[in-house]
């Protein structure tokens, strides 16, 4: 008996992927040893993460300009991590359109407390339940912000954003999780994309962030593990 799993969270895997990953812990690639035991600085690690990397370049026509990264700590990680590499002693605009674009901009006011940056609530649909995507003037939006958060499928209220806002010039930053790949946006329309592998690329424990060159942070973070900038000269090696 086969059974598909069509909840929210881990998506269904091919059939013959799993296959593949099962022969493939005992033996990966003839090396001899697990997939789940190659050092990360092994050829085989390496042609691995390389290939994951190429993949996703070609699928989403990612432009040179933009870095890959392959991240830990899941997107919910991304609610601090954006805000510490890229709005300090700026705005950064928050367009609330279901639970997580909620969560987002809670976690950026509880760390603009601690943290040089002030988060606004650009348009909140939470008072009508989530039943809709608000609107918003984009003239409201300071074109020297940082940028624009916006989340771009709502698997719990069921709503999504197809075509992107008027941001006033303003980056769009994007969760991204639950519709990536599954919607062909144009990454260059984006400063930076961020999403959880789990519901339509792959297995759990793993975050994408595709980020514009130039928004890489200048300044260093709290943490090697949150900066960005470290994070992509590292090929998103670190820690691992």
């Amino acid at each position: 008996m086969t059974i598909y799993n069509f909840s929210a969270g881990p998506a269904v895997l091919p059939q013959e992927v799993l296959k593949k990953a099962q022969a493939e812990s005992l033996n990966y690639a003839q090396s001899g040893m697990s997939v789940m035991e190659l050092s990360h600085r092994s050829k085989e690690f390496d042609a691995i993460i390389k290939a994951a990397e190429s993949l996703l370049r070609e699928l989403m026509d990612i432009p040179d300009n933009y870095k890959v990264l392959f991240l830990q700590g899941g997107a919910s990680t991304q609610f601090s991590m954006i805000p510490l590499n890229l709005a300090k002693g700026k705005k950064a605009y928050y367009h609330v359109a279901g639970s997580w674009g909620k969560k987002a901009y809670t976690e950026a006011v509880k760390l603009s407390q601690t943290i040089d940056f002030d988060p606004i609530l650009l348009a909140s649909s939470e008072a009508e339940n989530f039943d809709h995507i608000p609107s918003f003037d984009s003239s409201a939006i300071d074109p020297e912000a940082a940028y624009v958060h916006i989340t771009t499928n709502n698997t719990i209220e069921g709503t999504a954003i197809y075509d992107l806002p008027d941001t006033n010039g303003v980056p769009i930053v994007a969760d991204t999780s639950s519709n990536i790949l599954a919607v062909a946006y144009n990454v260059a329309d984006f400063g930076l994309i961020y999403a959880g592998a789990q519901k339509n690329i792959g297995p759990a424990g793993v975050t994408i962030v595709i980020i514009r060159e130039d928004l890489l942070n200048d300044e260093p973070v709290l943490s090697s593990m949150l900066d960005y900038r470290i994070q992509a000269g590292m090929f998103s090696l670190l820690g691992a």
